[in-house]
């Protein structure tokens, strides 16, 4: 039995293609978003604020990332994991830099976290939207890798 145990996470220029794909995405929607991206250990790799983004989608989207990096799972699937759970749900809500609200997507690879993404600046559906276009460039990238 090892005493050390290795992590692999994001790279800082596959974050930044990360952002830029979902920057893309908006652009091309004519969205203005935010979005952060981290690794896996929640720490920031990657930012971009379109212009006409609002200022508070900045922490939005870092916090996104952050608690799908810290669960594992998508952040709009809180929801439905919680819905018969309302007590739950209300203490969870309570907890600093924990969105259950979509926009925030893990970046996994060889079922291991490596990352995450959040996109805030539009709407729930269209943040989600955003953060597919760069979870999908990721997914590219690790595949020719």
């Amino acid at each position: 039995m090892s005493a050390i145990t290795l992590h692999h996470s994001v790279s800082t220029q596959l974050a930044v293609t990360v952002a830029a794909a979902a920057c893309d995405f908006a652009k091309h929607e004519n969205l203005n978003i935010c979005v952060s991206v981290l690794d896996r250990h929640g720490h920031p790799l990657a930012f971009q604020r379109m212009q006409g983004a609002p200022l508070h989608s900045i922490q939005i989207a870092e916090d996104k990332a952050f608690t799908a990096v810290s669960f594992g799972f998508a952040t709009h699937l809180w929801q439905e994991r919680l819905k018969e759970n309302g007590h739950l749900r209300q203490a969870l809500s309570q907890q600093p830099r924990l969105l259950m609200i979509g926009g925030g997507m893990p970046l996994i690879c060889d079922h291991e976290r490596v990352g995450a993404i959040g996109v805030s600046g539009a709407s729930e559906q269209q943040d989600i939207a955003c953060a597919t276009a760069g979870l999908n460039t990721f997914l590219a990238e690790i595949h020719d890798a």
